[in-house]
């Protein structure tokens, strides 16, 4: 999908991405989210409390279900480089965070995943406010999950986009 003019995607004020087709059986992903999904993302919500960058880089999970995650990440002026908009790193490590986190939506139980390739354009610059990242699997393979994190601006505009790959190997699991 094209990422401008009519066929743009953003945020909608619903929550939900405008511009692509809203699945019928999610509606909203917030307020209506499925018991199934409220469980994952309350699980992986809790096991991200247990990691220290978490805190210190301040990303917040917003919904985890098969092959999806969303984060979003409230700027604070730490984030910020010095021409005062949010450091390419941070976006790096956000899109970075929620595609390991769809990826992990996509593997068995007891799979370990380690990012080996992230590839990510930044589009335009992010000044401030509330940023999202919504990551999806687009292939997962016995040993490779491929995965896509668009990042977009408070006002909806896609800021970034990622590319990534994962290795997988057994051993570990985000349902433990």
């Amino acid at each position: 999908m094209a990422h401008g003019g009519s066929d743009s995607v953003g945020w909608g004020t619903d929550g939900l991405l405008t511009g692509q087709k809203k699945d019928p059986m999610t509606k909203r992903m917030t307020k209506r989210m499925s018991k199934e999904k409220k469980r994952v993302t309350e699980l992986v919500r809790r096991r991200m409390k247990e990691s220290r960058s978490m805190e210190l880089l301040g990303f917040d999970v917003e919904s985890v279900h098969a092959g999806r995650a969303i984060f979003r990440l409230d700027v604070r002026p730490g984030h910020k480089q010095i021409h005062g908009v949010v450091h390419g790193g941070i976006l790096a490590a956000l899109a970075d965070t929620t595609a390991a986190i769809a990826a992990y939506t996509a593997v068995p139980n007891g799979t370990e995943i380690a990012t080996v390739e992230l590839s990510i354009n930044y589009l335009e610059p992010v000044p401030g406010g509330r940023i999202k990242a919504d990551a999806r699997v687009l292939r997962a393979g016995r040993n490779f999950i491929v995965t896509e994190c668009e990042i977009f601006n408070e006002n909806g505009s896609l800021a970034a986009k990622a590319l990534l790959t994962f290795g997988a190997t057994a051993g570990h699991s985000l349902y433990k």
